[in-house]
């Protein structure tokens, strides 16, 4: 949620970032008139209300007499009053409704467009000539059949489209990838966190899930519950309705969930592989920080994400993510997009989100503001992608052989255990 002064001091900012993000303007100009009619509303209650409390000192000293007009003026007031509160209540209601519609501020030099028009950033490592090494590539799924590693027939079978089962060595590179991604961030002072995947309502929207994209959401309505698509949704109401300390820096959680998405509105794409699924593993890195330190947490956010992708040795592009394909908490984003050789693009592998105060002030996490004594005010909320299921696509793609074995970078075999995935099936 968009901080109400800020909105009032500079509207034309919002208008700004609203149209970069290809929103709705005018939604900045009704949220200003919603908010001086909520403040006009508690204005009239407040006076109201101090009137009847004045008016009832009259009536407490009052001569018999002149107590029964007194008590029927009074009467009135009573009623006058319950309505104007009520009045103020549904004004709040319907300011809150239209504050929530307005997107994170976005920062300065954000590229404006959709999912198209990002700015690059970085470009690293080069994509293998397959065709020098004298063999035509296979993608994930078949590598996977061949290495007994991922099996998506019988988890269409047990689950649907869109499920799979990692098997033998698949399920073995997954782990190794998450704990390896587990371990640096445990030495990069990230506290590791296995956290609950089901959330109540408050929760699910304090982060933003719940407005743009409410449609990718499952929920189980007779629990009242909603299942997450990241553990940036728990991690985030870990310190709702908390002050919390960042006295000697921000803190710093590595999240490890499962994640499920319903991928709604995504018939027909990707649905060869594990790509796009409904379910997937996932360690998500989250900070609590001062706001003004915000923008140097993301940097260092993209650089462990970085350190990771180097270290499987993918060849990755960074890119600064456009206004249009943002989502509604973020300021800025970045992603780091592996190289898919059977599909001769780059996919996403990581995502990083500034969300500045958006979330933190849906979900009431303050911090000592250490420009006022005693005051709070809200923190900062960041987060990043340090592993996912979708890595294994890269990985496969990138480092097969053409025997359709699949040497395991160095750095995974620790975890991993082998120093080469071997294929158990005839090529």
């Amino acid at each position: 949620m968009i901080d109400l002064k800020v909105l009032r001091d500079d509207p034309d900012a919002a208008r700004a970032s609203q149209r970069a993000r290809g929103e709705d303007v005018e939604l900045v100009d009704a949220v200003l008139a919603a908010d001086e009619e909520r403040r006009s509303s508690l204005a009239e209650f407040e006076r109201a209300r101090a009137e009847q409390k004045s008016f009832g000192k009259q009536v407490s000293t009052a001569a018999k007499e002149d107590k029964p007009a007194l008590i029927a003026h009074a009467k009135t007031l009573s009623e006058r009053v319950k309505e104007l509160e009520q009045q103020s209540a549904t004004a709040a209601d319907h300011l809150s409704g239209l504050v929530r519609r307005v997107g994170n501020l976005i920062e300065p030099g954000v590229p404006s467009g959709g999912e198209d028009d990002f700015a690059l950033l970085h470009e690293v490592g080069a994509a293998r000539d397959f065709a020098a090494e004298g063999f035509e590539p296979r993608d994930h799924v078949e590598l996977g059949e061949l290495l007994g590693a991922i099996d998506i027939a019988r988890g269409a079978k047990v689950g649907g489209s869109r499920f799979y089962f990692l098997t033998g060595q698949g399920a073995r590179l997954e782990l190794g990838l998450l704990n390896l991604a587990m371990s640096r961030a445990i030495e990069a002072g990230f506290s590791p966190m296995i956290v609950p995947t089901l959330v109540k309502p408050d929760v699910m929207a304090g982060a933003g899930f719940l407005d743009a994209h409410a449609s990718e959401v499952y929920r189980l309505a007779d629990d009242d519950l909603y299942l997450t698509g990241t553990s940036e949704v728990a991690l985030a109401g870990y310190h709702a309705d908390e002050i919390v300390d960042l006295s000697d820096g921000p803190i710093r959680y590595a999240g490890w969930s499962t994640c499920y998405r319903r991928e709604a509105g995504s018939h027909g794409k990707d649905t060869r592989g594990i790509i796009r699924v409904h379910q997937f593993q996932k360690i998500e890195l989250f900070s609590y920080c001062p706001v003004e330190e915000a923008a140097a947490e993301h940097q260092r956010l993209l650089a462990f994400e970085r350190s990771l992708l180097d270290a499987v040795e993918l060849p990755y592009r960074v890119i600064d993510v456009a206004a249009g394909d943002l989502g509604g908490p973020a300021a800025r984003k970045y992603d780091c997009e592996a190289w898919v050789p059977t599909q001769g693009r780059y996919r996403e592998l990581t995502s990083t989100s500034n969300c500045t105060t958006y979330q933190a002030r849906r979900l009431g996490t303050r911090e000592r503001d250490p420009e006022r004594d005693g005051a709070t005010r809200p923190v900062a909320t960041l987060n990043g992608t340090a592993a996912t299921t979708r890595w294994l696509v890269a990985i496969l793609e990138n480092h097969q052989q053409a025997d359709g074995s699949v040497v395991v970078p160095p750095a995974l075999r620790p975890f991993v255990g082998l120093d080469v995935l071997e294929p158990v099936r005839r090529a």
